[in-house]
Order: structure tokens, then sequence, then C-alpha cells
């Protein structure tokens, strides 16, 4: 059975830092790519990045400007998004996602997800 669950979610203020990780279980890791999302209320499901299996090439979507990066210890079976200058803007629910040997910014293409995970940032 594979599981994927999300943790380091919780409030901070703006400019703040916080770091995700997503823990999986019950694929081979290795070959799975892996996206980070979010969704805030009412709005439709965001891409944030992507890593490739072998972890060479990350991808990120246009809002990230730079504050955040995507890592992935292949040893832990564990995925990462560092989010740094955090704005009031970030605030939704995080999902991980994972799918064999794709790395795309598209949410329907991936197979598997967790629960998410909540940021909240304040003013």
């Amino acid at each position: 059975q594979v599981q994927l669950v999300e943790s380091g979610g919780g409030a901070v203020q703006a400019g703040g830092s916080l770091r995700l990780s997503c823990k999986t279980s019950g694929l081979s890791f290795s070959a799975f790519g892996l996206g980070w999302f979010r969704q805030a209320p009412g709005e439709e499901r965001e891409f944030a990045a992507s890593i490739t299996p072998n972890g060479d090439t990350a991808y990120y979507g246009h809002f990230t400007k730079g504050r955040f990066a995507i890592s992935r210890d292949n040893a832990k079976n564990t995925v990462y998004l560092q989010m740094n200058s955090l704005e009031p803007e970030d605030t939704a629910v995080y999902y991980c996602a994972a799918k064999a040997s794709y790395s795309g910014s598209d949410y329907r293409a991936y197979d598997y997800w967790g629960q998410g995970t909540q940021v909240t940032v304040s003013s």
C-alpha cells in the first residue's frame, strides 16, 4: 500500500521559513518523480515544485520566485520543500504527490497523494 505523509506545516509570520517533509512508503522511491502542490480555499490546486527520480533536475512554479527549494533523500524515501521569505499569499494546504518516471507540473498526472499539511502565514 502506497502512503505519502506530509509534515512540517504550521503558522509563521511573513518573512519566516518552513521546511515541509513527505515520507513515502510502498513504492520504489528512486523510480518516482515527486511534486509539491498547494491549494487555498476556493482555488485550484497549484504547482509549487517537482523533482526528477534521480534528483538531478528540479522545476518550480512561477510564484516561488526563488524562495522555495525542493530536494529528496532516496535513502530515506523522503522529499522536502524548503520555503523561505513566506508571504501571506502562501497560505494554503500543501500536498506532496508521486508518479513513476514523471516530474511535471500537471497535478492531474500524479497517481499518489498525501493528506496535506496546512501552512498559514500571517502579516
